[in-house]
């Protein structure tokens, strides 16, 4: 097994200081995360279980004070994009440059005085996997303006500011997991969240420590989230919770499952509707259980609680691919001890845990597997728990 993606990349403040003429003023680090459980929950009100990967989007940034706002993507085609602060209105299109953009007039819509800044960005999370590269993007570029216009805002305020970017003014209707594990993430856990109110707890996972590895794949396949699947399941969630006459489906006991299942079909709900239910509420259980796990140091009895991850986000909320499907197949055929796809799914990535001893075999056979399906080569590399967002100098 050999790592497909870099860790660091080029170094920002030498791509700031060629553009821009001059020394950034700073250089702040946001990193991409993988979900271990908990997929779809969070705009539920329910909860997750993400870590940081240490692949991550680094910016290096200064403060100005004219109203200019210049990006520029070192992973991106093109030049500087130049905005203008009091312009930036949501859904105006700019590709890429809306997610940090969108940040700007976040923090601005909330009344803190941002007044332009130049921003460099490199990163080395894969965009298009499932890995949060837009909340990364997010994440950094709210650290930096949080620090250089001295906002005082903590990791979860910025963690809402980003989602509200990515919400309002890029038009993708996300949950907040993915800022909050990009701002709040530590090294060596994961990240117990509660998506209502924002309560987190940092859970020890160190797989290594216990001679396992979790393999992160990224199968190639790109997934777009603004394309009105994750907006129609979202629907159907909040369909349920109105039929069930809950605030949402994190209210609904996982012993009352069943029962609310039969109330849904009766009140005529739509099929795919009870699906969802099914999925959120079964795997917001999930997530309690992986974390029981965990607590008592038996990281491997993880790996089933992942199957069943999987087969719910296959056959009830559908939205896995041929691709994820094999990784899961190919992997616990190898040997594995579980396998699930993580992310928004129709493409994107899935996690894998191994005897570390086995990783090597197991990525093999996984590769081996989507060759002779006429696939792409998969990327292979071991999502270690790393840490969050933080400025770097």
């Amino acid at each position: 097994m050999t790592a497909t993606v870099q860790q660091t990349g080029p170094d920002p403040a030498a791509i700031f200081t060629e553009l821009y003429g001059y020394e950034p003023h700073g250089v702040w680090s946001a990193p991409g995360r993988v979900n271990l459980i908990g997929e779809y929950t969070d705009f539920n009100d329910g909860f997750v279980l993400p870590l940081a990967l240490p692949h991550a989007t680094r910016a290096a940034v200064s403060a100005r004070t004219d109203g200019v706002l210049r990006l520029h993507s070192g992973d991106v085609p093109g030049g500087v994009v130049s905005l203008r602060v009091e312009e930036l209105a949501p859904h105006s299109g700019h590709g890429w440059a809306a997610y940090p953009a969108g940040v700007a007039w976040a923090l601005r819509a909330a009344g803190h005085p941002v007044t332009g800044a130049d921003i460099a960005l490199t990163s080395t999370v894969p965009t298009g996997a499932g890995l949060s590269s837009s909340a990364a993007l997010e994440t950094v570029t709210a650290f930096a303006l949080n620090d250089l216009f001295q906002l005082g805002l903590s990791g979860p305020e910025l963690a809402v500011v980003g989602r509200r970017a990515e919400n309002d003014f890029v038009g993708v209707p996300c949950g907040i997991m993915d800022q909050m594990a990009s701002a709040c993430c530590t090294e060596g856990h994961a990240l117990h969240l509660d998506t209502r109110d924002l309560s987190l707890r940092q859970v020890p996972f160190d797989p290594a420590a216990q001679g396992l590895t979790l393999l992160v794949v990224d199968t190639r396949v790109k997934h777009a989230l603004g394309d009105g699947a994750y907006a129609e399941r979202r629907a159907g969630c909040e369909e349920g919770a109105r039929l069930l006459g809950i605030p949402a489906l994190r209210d609904l006991p996982y012993a009352s499952l069943d029962a609310a299942l039969t109330t849904l079909a009766g009140a005529g709900a739509d099929e795919s509707v009870i699906r969802y239910v099914r999925h959120v509420v079964g795997d917001n259980h999930r997530v309690e259980q992986v974390i029981a796990l965990l607590d008592a140091g038996d990281v491997r009895a993880a790996g089933p609680v992942l199957n069943e991850g999987h087969r719910s986000l296959r056959d009830d909320l559908r939205v896995s691919c041929p691709e994820l499907d094999l990784v899961v197949a190919a992997a616990n055929e190898a040997g594995a001890l579980g396998a699930r796809m993580t992310g928004g799914g129709f493409g994107g990535s899935a996690v894998v845990l191994v005897e570390a001893a086995a990783a090597g075999a197991v990525a093999e056979v996984v590769t081996k597997a989507f060759a002779a399906a006429g696939h792409a080569a998969p990327g292979v590399f071991a999502g270690a728990p790393s840490a969050g967002a933080r400025r770097l100098r």
